[in-house]
């Protein structure tokens, strides 16, 4: 069977429950799509990854990853190869141990963006969940992720004078409260400020 890259476009709320998110990824070099339900938790932790946040203390999928790192391995890449009543497995494939641990997608892709290793899916089971995008969609997304400034903060927010020291401040409230989503908007709020000055 075919495999097909997937990369991470983005993550976003969901119907489907309280807890759970859409992780959407996107065929790499391609118009399919394939959104993937994740829990909250492993969607904090593939969003702080991406976003660059640390937390204080290891989270599991760091643990996961720091121990894999002591053996002197690496995750080589994730493969979604099978779907079931709506489903999806997938495997961590580690070659220089020669294992494939079999894993949630949702794990094995917040472990796979530590290591900076690719995701894959195996090409009927693409075929069959994906969303296809028009080619001139895409090209308007891509244009409008380029000039779009990020709207998470409220008007009131924005207009605020905040300086440095108090968003580091909620920051470090946020990451204590382990809300790593408010962590990674004020990481990027101050890194506004700080590029306006």
């Amino acid at each position: 069977m075919n495999k097909i890259q997937l990369e991470i476009i983005g993550i976003s709320t969901t119907p489907v429950g309280n807890n759970a998110y859409a992780l959407l990824m996107n065929e790499v070099g391609g118009n399919r799509r394939v959104p993937i339900v994740v829990g909250s938790f492993e969607a904090q932790a593939i969003a702080l990854q991406l976003e660059g946040v640390v937390p204080p203390r290891p989270l599991t999928h760091d643990l996961f990853k720091n121990l894999i790192d002591k053996f002197g391995a690496s995750v080589d890449e994730v493969y979604i190869n099978d779907l079931h009543e709506g489903t999806f497995y997938s495997q961590i494939i580690i070659e220089t141990m020669g294992i494939e641990i079999d894993a949630r997608p949702s794990d094995a892709i917040a472990i796979a963006v530590r290591f900076e290793a690719p995701v894959y899916i195996r090409e009927d089971i693409l075929e069959e969940t994906a969303i296809t995008i028009d080619p001139e969609d895409l090209e308007k997304e891509d244009e409008y992720r380029k000039h779009n400034i990020s709207g998470k903060f409220s008007k009131k927010e924005k207009t605020t004078q905040k300086g440095p020291i108090s968003l580091d401040e909620e920051l470090n409230i946020a990451i204590e409260n382990e809300d790593y989503e408010r962590a990674a908007e004020i990481r990027d709020e101050m890194q506004k400020l700080k590029n306006s000055n």
